[in-house]
């Protein structure tokens, strides 16, 4: 599984892993102990997360939600310090450390709250999404190279 496998859907809490897609949608199972399944329409707003990104003050403007979150299981293992009565300052300071150059003006207390339960998720339930690279990746990379040196 990786973030390309994981969505969230406008108006309800959680993420969903992606089963398969419809003629009208898309299958979804909660990722939750329910593992509850949807069916999600051309109506409803599903944003996979590899498409999602935090606000810089960098010349690109945006870091993508999968560094965003390796950063944070490289710097962290799991151990935030959080929990989710957190007040704004908390947050912020804790965004802070992982990304210094977050937009402070665009990017709100309530989306450094889904950020913060989005990873606690994912590292209870797919913690090999959050690994820096696998052999896999790497075995691909190599490959590309040997193919570009031939």
């Amino acid at each position: 599984m990786n973030f390309k496998d994981i969505a969230t859907v406008a108006g309800k809490p959680g993420l969903y892993k992606i089963l398969k897609p419809t003629r009208s949608g898309v299958v979804l199972e909660s990722m939750d102990e329910k593992k509850a399944k949807l069916i999600a329409g051309m109506a409803q707003r599903v944003s996979v997360l590899s498409d999602i990104s935090i606000y810089t003050l960098t010349e690109e403007g945006a870091e993508p939600l999968e560094s965003v979150m390796k950063k944070i299981e490289a710097e962290y293992q799991g151990d935030l310090g959080l929990d989710s009565n957190a007040d704004d300052s908390e947050l912020r300071a804790f965004l802070k450390s992982v990304l210094p150059e977050f937009d402070t003006a665009r990017v709100y207390t309530s989306d450094i709250k889904k950020l913060v339960s989005w990873y606690k998720l994912i590292r209870t339930v797919a913690p090999e999404v959050l690994q820096e690279s696998t052999a896999e990746e790497k075995e691909s990379k190599s490959e590309e190279s040997e193919e570009k040196e031939a």
